[in-house]
């Protein structure tokens, strides 16, 4: 019956058989990622609706660094015994992303769980899709600023309470600037686990390494769940780049050239 009344809060004309049945013919990038309670959050950390929403912006993130524009998104979502109320404040952290990002709930699955567990698979358009595979003598940016999170999560691991602004609640993503930029962008990835890491990632895809122009301490660079774009474009590109940037009021930092090498990240593996 709880489960039924979840799924009743996104009734729309693809939600009622064993499968939805839409026009993919444009879609063309898909992206999965789940959001585990004491693996990614904890429930005292946040309120049920937070929890949803950001489950859904950290999967959106991901669809933005490939320049691409969600469409569909399909829900599996575990849960323990909950009041209606607290069900409908559930889903309802999930509806505010999709009208947010303008794209519809087409389906999923629910089961009773120990705890809260949410995976979402999204569907999306992109005319230029953006890799990670960076070239020899770029700029290397980041938008935002890094470091805030680390320093909120080690406050709520020590048991302090944190803004309800925080990053760590509520990821502030930087969709406009990138689908602006995307046409001068090489490559790009959400800064998920620590700027470091996606740094390594990228220096394994495109075998290259960085020479810093300016210095990254360890506390920014392995602060996780921050959800900046870490991205690489030419030089030639450097004024446009700003100006997007101003246009769409988005802090950027220029820091390294990328160079011929490899680069291994110094953080931990597990930033939680």
């Amino acid at each position: 019956m709880k489960e039924e009344f979840f799924i009743s809060q996104f009734k729309n004309r693809f939600i009622g058989d064993d499968g939805a049945i839409v026009d993919l013919k444009k879609c063309n990038i898909i992206a999965s990622d789940s959001f585990f309670e004491d693996v990614h959050f904890k429930k005292e950390w946040m309120d049920l609706d937070e929890i949803s929403y950001k489950a859904s912006l950290v999967n959106i993130s991901d669809m933005i660094v490939m320049n691409a524009k969600v469409k569909y998104a399909i829900l599996n979502v575990g849960f323990p015994d909950m009041s209606l109320s607290n069900i409908k404040k559930l889903a309802n952290g999930f509806k505010k992303a999709a009208k947010e990002f303008d794209y519809e709930i087409i389906g999923g699955d629910t089961i009773k769980n120990d705890k809260i567990a949410i995976s979402i698979t999204l569907i999306g358009e992109s005319k230029k899709p953006i890799k990670r595979k960076a070239k020899i003598d770029e700029y290397v940016a980041f938008t935002g600023d890094l470091g805030r999170v680390n320093r909120d999560l080690k406050r709520l691991l020590r048991g302090f309470k944190i803004n309800k602004n925080s990053k760590f609640i509520k990821p502030v993503l930087k969709d406009k600037f990138f689908y602006k930029a995307s046409r001068y962008i090489t490559s790009a990835c959400d800064i998920s686990d620590g700027l470091f890491k996606e740094l390594e990632r990228i220096s394994k895809v495109s075998n290259v390494d960085y020479h810093f122009l300016k210095k990254i301490n360890k506390y920014q660079g392995c602060s996780g769940e921050e959800y900046e774009i870490l991205f690489t474009f030419p030089k030639k590109n450097l004024k446009i780049i700003q100006n997007i940037a101003k246009i769409t009021r988005t802090p950027i930092t220029i820091f390294a050239i990328t160079k011929r090498g490899k680069f291994k990240s110094i953080c931990a593996e597990n930033h939680f």
